[in-house]
């Protein structure tokens, strides 16, 4: 089986070699972590509803402003949008996001006694929260791990390692979640995604420097 990753295909890596390459990764990047700053779970939900398209060091700058105006979930959700609008201008996609904050905030304020949900299910409710974004918030605030975040960095990487074939998120972390152990899961993300900014970077990976490159199946 092969892989297609922007018109050039790479076999799948075996499992053996998936788990080596988890483990060199995980050595290379022993203080990986969610980049993303908050002190409350509802903190986070915005960081991540701002990182769309955004760099996490621009978020971290925007979020602690936001909550500066309005502390609390409930003055959130009673905030004129167009203040939202203008204190997270700086992210980009400032009304999308600004609704999807605001919605946010309405949904935990009102359904869920003001405070975010703990489960998968309750937290893609959120408005701009899917999996993805659900899988961090339960790592990082709850400690209960049921998946694998999936990102860009994670669907780039897993698919040039030679890790999936499949076409959507989703469908990639099923994939993931067969080939590592449940206690790889937290660790998987960030690994990749600080291995993705730091060595395998888009359209310019520094190949000479990679911890796994003898593991790559790219090299083949």
């Amino acid at each position: 089986m092969v892989i297609n990753l922007e018109n050039k295909t790479y076999k799948k890596i075996t499992k053996k070699n998936a788990i080596l390459a988890y483990e060199k990764l995980n050595e290379t990047y022993q203080d990986a972590k969610c980049s993303l700053d908050f002190t409350s779970p509802f903190e986070l939900v915005v960081a991540l509803i701002l990182a769309a398209q955004c760099t996490d060091e621009r978020v971290n700058q925007i979020v602690p402003l936001l909550f500066q105006k309005f502390p609390t979930v409930e003055q959130i959700a009673n905030a004129p949008i167009e203040e939202i609008e203008q204190i997270i201008k700086p992210c980009g996609f400032f009304k999308n996001k600004a609704s999807s904050i605001k919605q946010s905030a309405c949904i935990v304020n009102e359904k869920f006694a003001g405070k975010v949900p703990d489960s998968m299910e309750d937290l893609q409710q959120l408005k701009g929260i899917g999996r993805k974004s659900a899988n961090i918030i339960l790592q990082e605030c709850f400690h209960h791990t049921v998946g694998i975040a999936v990102d860009t960095h994670v669907t780039r990487i897993a698919r040039k390692i030679g890790l999936s074939n499949s076409p959507t998120p989703e469908k990639i972390e099923q994939d993931l979640m067969k080939i590592f152990p449940k206690s790889y899961w937290y660790r998987l993300n960030h690994i990749l995604v600080y291995h993705g900014r730091a060595i395998c970077i888009a359209r310019r990976p520094q190949c000479d420097h990679c911890p796994i490159s003898s593991l790559c199946k790219k090299n083949d």
